[in-house]
């Protein structure tokens, strides 16, 4: 699989054989228990990184592998990118150190299986029930981030497989209430099997 990275305007490409991909999950698994702890970035301190700013994460340390010529390390990392953010086409590290600033442009997945709850171990939209619809939609709305100067989140797309970027918000304040509302339209929904 080929990972598209922009570092400073200028394209990069990174082939990631399959194999590598199957044989580096036990790896993968490693780094999500590293960022469990919480991990520093930028200025704050994350204590529990969602999903985008694991990958963020990731993608800075993929920076740094390409500007120190560590091929192995880069690779390793574009994989994790490509295992955890399926349909990952685009990375664009910030090279400023904000490590929040860096942006995925993520495609249709053509492989995206439907998405299984492990609490239910079911496909959601089939009714859930109160505690897994709270539980599914929490995994589904990720937390507000800081995004240069403003605030968003992200949803996860149940029909495309994807995850979309909410508008830029000016304040913290208004990032979360408009994550509120998009918790309580995906619960409401979950609840009524959608």
């Amino acid at each position: 699989m080929i990972l598209k990275l922009i570092i400073d305007d200028q394209p990069h490409e990174i082939n990631v054989p399959d194999a590598l991909l199957a044989e580096a999950r036990d790896y993968f698994d490693q780094i999500d228990r590293d960022m469990d702890r919480g991990w520093q970035m930028g200025r704050d301190w994350i204590e529990a990184p969602d999903r985008i700013q694991r990958a963020q994460i990731v993608a800075d340390r993929l920076l740094t592998a390409i500007e120190t010529d560590n091929l192995k390390l880069g690779t390793l990392m574009a994989g994790y990118l490509l295992d955890r953010l399926p349909g990952v086409e685009t990375v664009e590290p910030d090279i400023q150190g904000e490590i929040q600033n860096t942006r995925f442009d993520i495609g249709r997945h053509p492989q995206a299986a439907p998405v299984v709850s492990p609490a239910t171990s079911k496909p959601t939209g089939a009714g859930l029930s109160k505690l897994e619809a709270m539980e599914q939609a929490g995994r589904d709305v990720t937390q507000v981030f800081k995004v240069g100067r403003g605030y968003r989140f992200s949803v996860f797309d149940r029909d495309t497989g994807t995850w979309m970027d909410a508008p830029l918000a000016p304040t913290e304040q208004e990032a979360g209430r408009l994550r509120q509302e998009a918790f309580k339209a995906r619960y409401e929904a979950l609840l009524a099997g959608g």
